[in-house]
């Protein structure tokens, strides 16, 4: 995969920094979050059904304009300047969306041309990334044949073919069987050890605990708790103990953030 951009906007920007971030549809959805994500770090969002997790992630991918508040992706103000932040991020939404009638290598050649990747460039990166997701052997056959683990690898290589340096999924592991699950990953894992940087929501709490450098816990549209794992279990008084899903639940089951 290529290096990191030397781009003086990027180098030693924070990846992703929210500040006072604000969805109000019949009530607010996101209420005034502050968030950061350094770089080269796997952070976890969890929080409740309808707590605002995909919401804050659809502002940040450029699908949904905040009420209020600002949105910055390696110092560029997402709000003002959506194509330039986007041209850093990867969305991944929790269903995969591809065109069935192309193959995974017209796919990608489509999708770099959308972000202006040169034809060489795209076509070397669509083989690494297919290779790297076990789908060279099918990438002349048709997506409306994939099952949904391959089509959810296809769509990652898509979001991948013009190297972004801040991953954005929605629960990547839904629905998909151990091995696709092992494999997407191992792939976020190389990615943040290669010094990109990845915020995911995942209900799946054990990936949580085992693979996030940080987890935050969001609650009614506010941060309810920030931190490792260590870092919460004090916040809940585990006394160094207990698993995620223990803290998670006592966390927001806290009276004073009902």
């Amino acid at each position: 995969m290529d290096a990191m951009t030397n781009d003086p906007a990027v180098r030693g920007a924070a990846p992703l920094v929210l500040e006072r971030l604000t969805k109000v549809f019949n009530r607010p959805a996101v209420d005034g979050l502050d968030l950061t994500i350094r770089p080269g770090e796997l952070y976890a969002l969890l929080g409740p059904n309808g707590a605002g997790k995909t919401t804050t992630l659809r502002m940040v991918a450029g699908l949904l304009k905040p009420t209020s508040g600002s949105i910055s992706v390696f110092g560029v103000d997402a709000v003002a300047n959506p194509r330039a932040a986007k041209q850093m991020i990867a969305w991944l939404p929790d269903e995969p969306l591809l065109y069935d009638k192309l193959t995974p290598l017209e796919y990608l050649e489509f999708v770099s041309a959308l972000w202006g990747v040169p034809g060489d460039v795209a076509a070397k990166r669509a083989e690494d990334l297919l290779k790297w997701l076990d789908l060279w052997n099918h990438r002349g056959d048709r997506c409306e044949t994939f099952s949904r683990g391959m089509k959810q690898k296809a769509v990652l290589a898509g979001a991948l073919i013009h190297d972004p340096k801040l991953m954005i999924l929605d629960e990547p592991l839904t629905g998909l069987d151990a091995s696709v699950a092992r494999q997407v990953k191992d792939l976020l894992q190389e990615r943040t050890r290669s010094g990109y940087s990845v915020i995911l929501t995942t209900h799946i709490l054990d990936v949580a605990e085992r693979m996030a450098d940080r987890i935050g816990i969001i609650q009614h549209g506010k941060l309810l708790a920030e931190g490792t794992l260590g870092e919460l279990r004090s916040r809940a008084g585990s006394g160094g103990a207990g698993s995620l899903e223990d803290v998670f639940l006592q966390l927001v089951a806290e009276p004073e953030h009902v």
